[in-house]
């Protein structure tokens, strides 16, 4: 049996993430992602799932920022339908509600229902928990908005499901480990995450990625920082459908460690099988 660190409690949304993903294994719930990742890197967790961006709220952990330094290597990801339900004590009811509280994000991705109701709002550090601080609190005036699992674990009611403004609402989780597990090249989809660091030079991030261009690698994902005042070239992690073996994607690597003065291979892992149920969507979407 594998132990799996997450951020949130249990009943939250990665509790729900980690149990699809290795179903009985032992979940580690941890209250930041610092204390995710450092809970495998000093081996009382095997592996971390953590959520990196959510459709309606754009990013949510900082992987730029925990990934490079970590030591760790990712090795899967995972998308998960996010759904809120607005939970209650057992005797409450949706007339008695004046304050609900969530997670800032749950907040922003029920904006519709909680217009309806009026009722002020409380930012908690994780959905699961403000669902736990409802039962704890035990007024039937706060509620929460929190998963579906979140009821069940601490015995509250469901005074209406699946609140959430987008139907669509899905979060991209991903998979940490100690150690790298490099698939082979198959053919089959997969998906490479990288960090880099351009050379201080005029141009130099368009031209560490015109390799990618011009060898037709889809980067689905770009986002930079600086370290410290920004007296220092800037740090990018990417994220580019295919794996180092293919020759147009070592052809692109190549270009694009002649133009950075540090280049890592963060991870290469599947890509999951929603990636491609999306961009079937859109294709018959444009068609129509």
């Amino acid at each position: 049996m594998i132990t799996i660190a997450y951020q949130g409690e249990p009943g939250s949304n990665s509790a729900a993430a980690t149990a699809d993903l290795y179903p009985g294994s032992t979940g580690m719930p941890c209250t930041s992602f610092e204390q995710a990742l450092d809970a495998v890197t000093l081996g009382t967790a095997d592996l971390a799932v953590i959520p990196v961006d959510n459709s309606a709220a754009g990013r949510v952990a900082d992987v730029h920022h925990l990934l490079p330094e970590s030591g760790l290597s990712l090795i899967g990801e995972y998308f998960l339908p996010i759904r809120f339900d607005l939970v209650v004590v057992p005797d409450g009811t949706a007339e008695q509600i004046e304050c609900v509280r969530s997670h800032v994000h749950a907040l922003g991705q029920c904006r519709k229902i909680l217009r309806e109701g009026g009722w002020r709002t409380l930012v908690t550090q994780d959905t699961a928990g403000a669902a736990r601080e409802v039962a704890e609190l035990g007024d039937p005036r706060h509620a929460a908005l929190a998963p579906p699992a979140a009821a069940r674990e601490y015995g509250l009611r469901v005074v209406r499901a699946g609140v959430e403004d987008d139907p669509d609402n899905t979060t991209r989780f991903v998979v940490l480990s100690r150690d790298a597990v490099t698939p082979q090249d198959t053919g089959a989809p997969t998906m490479s995450s990288l960090f880099f660091c351009v050379r201080n030079i005029p141009s130099a991030l368009y031209k560490a990625l015109g390799g990618f261009a011009s060898n037709a690698v889809n980067i689905t994902k770009i986002e930079s920082y600086q370290i410290g005042a920004g007296l220092h070239p800037a740090r990018f992690y990417i994220e580019i459908e295919g794996h180092p073996d293919e020759r147009r994607v070592a052809l692109a690597l190549e270009e694009l460690d002649f133009f950075s003065s540090e280049v890592r291979v963060l991870g290469v892992y599947p890509a999951h099988p929603h990636r491609r149920a999306g961009r079937e969507q859109q294709a018959a979407g444009a068609a129509s």
